[in-house]
């Protein structure tokens, strides 16, 4: 997963991402924050609490969750 460069912009997540959570280890050490999980696996998409941050699945969610 790439850098989320624009962040009016949602950004991408995959089957392999998951479980997701914000920051992802990528974030740079300004856009730190408590690590917060989050579902995108019920309906596709999610916002982080503390950041605001946009999460939207792409492809097919894994079974079972």
């Amino acid at each position: 997963m790439a850098e989320n460069k624009d962040k009016n912009q949602p950004i991408a997540v995959t089957a392999h991402d998951l479980p997701l959570h914000c920051p992802m280890p990528d974030a740079p050490l300004w856009a730190r924050h408590p690590r917060v999980f989050l579902d995108v696996a019920q309906t596709g998409e999610a916002k982080c609490p503390y950041c605001g941050a946009q999460y939207t699945l792409h492809g097919e969610a894994p079974k079972g969750h």
